[in-house]
């Protein structure tokens, strides 16, 4: 059987003419049906563009993006995806902006059928307490976890996150971190977490794969396997010499590619044509008669003869 996601030889760029850029160059990536697959980089080297190839939001210039061996034309509920922003709707309540996807997904089932199917997704990211509440009444962790709530409730089988905690305070995003990796947990639906955080990509995932810069564009690293039992305790893992070689590891290929990326530029320095003032010398002219500086290249060449008896 195929992977579940392929990606063979995918190059994007923006722009026009001279203008265009490439972001992503060269990407190869496979994901097996189950994966929590982890995808780390730096700000600006085009983990979105990537995410939002897989989405089917955009298409790539080169190469191909394949879903069950089929190519990827466009956004489909198979692949649900969770925005940096939360993306709901600020007049409906919490169970009302469930009920959106899962009434356009599932316009067969009854009414019932739909509540109890929406309440149960809310029930698993523990917001069934606010259930009736507008998102302007809720934290920002909660509103969040209305957009997964959403996204799962739509029975997708790959569930993309494009840096979803990244606005969220350490706290609550460390919670949020541990309740999504439960979720997973019990559901092993395929995830790909894009984020920029080495701990909460070690934590998450089974297999991390480094988004690496370059001149000519971002590409994929080899991945890094984390054999790390689940569940898994934050508390016991940041002190734990394998999590902490992992981090090493990770952070080491990360720093390396950045350093290769930075254009050198090598100029040669001349010295100012300009020779120094003697201060020591006695000055015979006032403020406003100070000559201009000395110049080397107004330095006349004397010759001197000298008779050795």
């Amino acid at each position: 059987m195929p992977p579940i996601l392929e990606l063979t030889h995918v190059a994007k760029g923006f722009g026009r003419g001279y203008a265009r850029g490439t972001v992503l160059r060269d990407i190869h990536l496979s994901v097996e049906e189950g994966d929590f697959v982890s995808i780390i980089g730096y700000s600006g080297t085009g983990k979105s563009t990537l995410i939002n190839l897989i989405a089917g939001l955009l298409k790539p210039d080169t190469g191909s993006a394949k879903m069950d061996g089929a190519e990827i034309k466009g956004p489909g509920p198979e692949r649900g995806i969770v925005f940096q922003n939360y993306s709901l709707l600020p007049w409906l309540t919490v169970t009302e902006n469930v009920r959106l996807a899962v009434d356009q997904l599932f316009p067969t089932l009854s009414e019932k059928d739909r509540a109890e199917h929406a309440a149960k997704y809310i029930d698993m990211v523990k917001l069934t307490p606010a259930s009736g509440k507008l998102p302007r009444e809720l934290s920002g962790g909660m509103r969040q976890r209305v957009s997964v709530a959403r996204t799962l409730a739509a029975n997708p089988r790959i569930l993309l996150l494009d840096e979803p905690l990244s606005a969220l305070d350490a706290l609550t995003r460390a919670t949020l971190q541990d309740e999504i990796a439960d979720i997973w947990q019990k559901n092993r639906t395929t995830v790909i977490w894009i984020t920029n955080d080495p701990d909460e990509a070690l934590l998450v995932a089974d297999r991390v794969i480094p988004l690496l810069p370059g001149r000519d564009g971002a590409t994929l690293g080899s991945e890094i396997a984390v054999d790390l039992a689940r569940p898994r305790d934050r508390r016991e893992l940041l002190g734990s010499p394998d999590f902490k070689d992992l981090k090493l590891q990770l952070v080491n290929t990360l720093l390396g590619a950045k350093k290769e990326s930075t254009p050198v530029v090598t100029k040669k320095l001349s010295a100012p044509d300009i020779l120094p003032e003697d201060l020591g010398k006695k000055r015979q002219f006032s403020f406003f008669d100070r000559p201009a500086p000395r110049r080397r290249s107004q330095l006349q060449r004397e010759e001197l003869q000298i008779e050795v008896s």
